[in-house]
């Protein structure tokens, strides 16, 4: 089911937002900002040679479009691990108008706190959402497929049943969008991790073999499979239809832009009375 829908320039979960009307979550496109030459011209990213003060001008732009002040905003350096954080009203502001201050080497961050909005940063890898209503909880998590296959997915849902007593069955997830399985193509080595992540299950729906013996990998579906084994109810698991890759003149792709791209930015926050 894609439930992530266009509003202004950028996507939103409004199924989520209809459940609760004080949560905000969604994605960016590369579309309404400043950047220019190859991260034309939304760019949220840092870290990948833009000039800084137009990132910045791109997310002050974006906060007003969301109306979720910038000062507000928690972000990390993702490592494409499967390190996970609960941050409160305290670590606002870090990561979001610079690179220096992000939370270091975390690619999950959680919050039970109002008035706060999470941000991870994407050009083809998996944006994952997480939102327990009736816990009051929300989290974002980055997935390459190094994370993946790392199990970040699993890792947020047990967190919040360990930590916060979360019962799995109230979870909702969402997986944003990524590059698809058509424009997806790995070698044996990812197939191999794949491969241990499933427990040695040969999963159709995950991967396929093409003619030139590489593999079509659905990093989505692998994903979903992953929430699922958690515990996840597969009714309380959205998943965007949209390829990153396919549709490059609404998103930054890592792939088929050839390594020099801007970024897209996951978001979520729960904002208070």
């Amino acid at each position: 089911m894609n439930t992530f829908e266009r509003s202004g320039k950028h996507l939103a979960i409004k199924s989520w937002q209809k459940l609760n009307s004080k949560v905000n979550a969604g994605f960016t496109t590369r579309e309404g900002g400043n950047s220019t030459r190859a991260f034309h011209s939304m760019n949220m990213g840092f870290h990948v040679n833009d000039d800084s003060d137009k990132v910045r001008e791109n997310r002050k732009l974006f906060s007003k479009e969301i109306n979720f002040p910038v000062e507000n905003w928690i972000g990390s350096q993702q490592v494409h691990a499967a390190k996970i954080v609960k941050v409160s009203k305290e670590e606002r502001g870090l990561g979001s108008l610079d690179f220096e201050t992000a939370i270091p080497d975390t690619d999950g961050l959680y919050t039970s706190d109002e008035d706060i909005l999470l941000t991870s940063l994407y050009a083809d890898c998996v944006p994952l959402y997480f939102f327990s209503p009736n816990d009051k909880l929300i989290g974002l998590a980055h997935a390459g497929w190094k994370g993946t296959v790392a199990k970040i997915g699993p890792a947020m849902i047990n967190t919040w049943q360990e930590k916060e007593s979360v019962d799995v069955k109230s979870i909702l997830a969402a997986i944003g969008p990524s590059i698809g399985h058509c424009c997806y193509e790995v070698d044996d080595r990812v197939i191999n991790e794949v491969k241990v992540a499933l427990d040695g299950d040969i999963e159709k729906s995950v991967y396929k073999k093409n003619t030139t013996g590489n593999y079509h990998l659905n990093l989505k579906k692998l994903n979903e499979i992953l929430l699922l084994r958690a515990g996840v109810l597969p009714e309380n698991i959205i998943v965007s239809e949209q390829c990153t890759s396919c549709q490059n003149d609404v998103f930054f792709s890592h792939r088929k832009d050839r390594g020099k791209t801007g970024r897209m930015m996951s978001y979520i926050g729960r904002k208070g009375d």
